[in-house]
């Protein structure tokens, strides 16, 4: 495990870079963390409706949803979802939204 400032917030990190403590998450660190997981910023009204369908839907079922789910259910659709987290929208979405990978996820 590493630990990493974003925000100006010192976070835990597991060894493939997803926040150990979700509720360290803030707003205000999405953008360095798209930036650090390779999403082009400014991020969008499209990506903020992900990363928050992605931090409910944790806190709710504990763990991330799938590509599919998101797809179906987040309101952006699978071709947008690759366009805003191209590589793995799941996993990067995830990643920008400080909760830890979903199940599925490779």
């Amino acid at each position: 495990m590493t630990t990493k400032h974003f925000a100006g917030i010192e976070v835990e990190l597991n060894d493939e870079g997803f926040f150990v403590d979700p509720a360290q998450w803030s707003e205000a660190m999405a953008p360095e963390l798209a930036e650090a997981w390779g999403i082009p910023t400014p991020l969008t009204d499209k990506h903020w409706q992900v990363l928050r369908f992605m931090r409910s839907e944790y806190f709710e079922k504990g763990t991330g949803p799938t590509v599919r789910k998101l797809g179906k259910t987040s309101g952006v659709t699978v071709k947008e979802l690759y366009q805003l987290f191209p590589k793995g929208p799941a996993k990067l979405a995830a990643g920008c939204a400080g909760i830890p990978k979903p199940r599925g996820c490779v």
